[in-house]
């Protein structure tokens, strides 16, 4: 389990400070609640022969893999999203993996670093809780000093070339009466993972034990809540399992980049959710 943390003195802090201070080892942990309505992403590092495979894979499920920027082969500066960034130094904790196997979950990836990378920087739902905090609806793991609870579920997601795996989703416990709230507020953000993949009982997808996430920490679903998930970006990792590419390298779970844009950058207006059934 992560240990407790304490957000509050870093919810204004401006994202290239905040970088800065996870680049120089200053925050080492989850990055949910940090830079209040800015926006954090997801990556996964891959050699340039599998990049193609993945932009593929990212257009095929834009639920857990919506793409916000693309480095160059080689290159560590997400330019799009954070100009002056580095990849390699700005995310509190990653995983190093060779042919699907975990081998390091360093603080920086400087000496894996080789000229043929190509990194992906993928939306996260961390980007939409401002708005589930503007709509009155609290965060549990914020609350709580944890992680967000994520787990492998039973969706196979879409193949594309030699990728293929299942969905990994995040969980929030929502109220029941604000559930039409927090679809309506989080399907704004289609860029971030957008409106639920499910809602209501977890065993629908594959999870057997709501308490025992397969990454991340557990959160108290009290009475009169229910537990509601949404895609997530540690999906590539799942699929890095599944297929065993040669090399990656992907952020470690609730370890986030955090970028420049703000969350309303990637709001969506006027727009509703597509269909989803209630299942509690």
């Amino acid at each position: 389990m992560t240990l407790p943390f304490d957000v509050t003195p870093y919810r204004a802090t401006h994202p290239k400070e905040m970088r800065r201070i996870i680049r120089e080892g200053e925050w080492t942990h989850p990055t949910s609640g940090l830079c209040h309505c800015h926006v954090q992403a997801n990556m996964i590092v891959l050699p340039k022969d599998w990049a193609y495979d993945f932009l593929v894979f990212a257009q095929r499920n834009p639920k857990p893999c919506p793409i916000l920027d693309v480095t160059e082969p080689g290159d560590w500066e997400a330019r799009l999203i954070a100009p002056g960034s580095d990849v390699r130094t700005d995310i509190p904790k990653y995983r190093v993996w060779k042919d699907g196997e975990l081998i390091d979950e360093p603080s920086d990836v400087v000496k894996y670093w080789r000229d043929d990378l190509v990194a992906f920087l993928l939306g996260c739902s961390f980007s939409f809780e401002g708005a589930l905090l503007e709509a009155g609806i609290p965060i549990r793991h914020i609350d709580m000093n944890r992680n967000v609870p994520m787990y492998v579920t039973n969706i196979q997601n879409k193949p594309a070339g030699r990728l293929s795996g299942p969905m990994v989703v995040s969980m929030r416990p929502v109220r029941h009466d604000q559930v039409p709230k927090a679809v309506l507020s989080t399907g704004r953000f289609p860029a971030v993972h957008g409106s639920p993949v499910h809602i209501g009982d977890p065993a629908a997808i594959g999870i057997k034990d709501v308490n025992k996430p397969d990454f991340g920490d557990p959160v108290e679903i009290r009475e009169g809540e229910t537990p509601v998930f949404w895609a997530c970006g540690v999906t590539p990792q799942a699929v890095v399992m599944n297929v065993k590419p040669p090399f990656a390298i992907t952020h470690a779970p609730g370890y986030m980049f955090i970028g420049d844009p703000k969350d309303v950058d990637y709001a969506v207006s006027g727009t509703l959710p597509p269909p989803f059934f209630l299942l509690w």
